[in-house]
């Protein structure tokens, strides 16, 4: 199930999600300082096109620096790609099937917002599954 889910998902969201993280990476790239911004873009991006049997962790060790920079993120990138989590979600929800692919596009939301100290995992983990 999760196959066809991932499948009719890449088709009607997965595919412009993950250009617009590819996108926020490119950009977040070109200076040295922005970096790590765009490495979790691109991992977001993986994530935006296979979602299904995958989940977000939060790193506990994550510090101040990963606070600091996600309200960074938040700030230049997160909003715009939470609003593009949204406005894809709502023609999503107007059919039947789109109702679980509008549901997951929304869950992605809280990753776009906040991606520093966010790790995506397959949700069949056992040690990830108890947290």
């Amino acid at each position: 199930m999760r196959t066809l889910l991932n499948v009719i998902w890449l088709v009607f969201a997965g595919v412009w999600l993950a250009l617009g993280y590819v996108l926020a990476g490119i950009i977040c790239c070109i200076l040295i300082i922005t970096i790590p911004f765009g490495i979790a873009s691109f991992r977001i991006a993986a994530y935006a096109l296979w979602p299904f049997g995958r989940t977000v962790v939060r790193d506990p060790r994550a510090g101040v620096l990963t606070t600091i920079g996600n309200v960074i993120w938040l700030i230049f990138a997160g909003i715009w790609l939470a609003i593009g989590h949204i406005v894809t979600a709502i023609p999503l929800f107007v059919s039947i099937i789109g109702i679980p692919l509008g549901i997951a596009n929304l869950k992605m939301i809280p990753v776009s917002l906040l991606p520093l100290g966010a790790r995506i995992v397959d949700a069949d983990n056992p040690y990830y599954s108890s947290r």
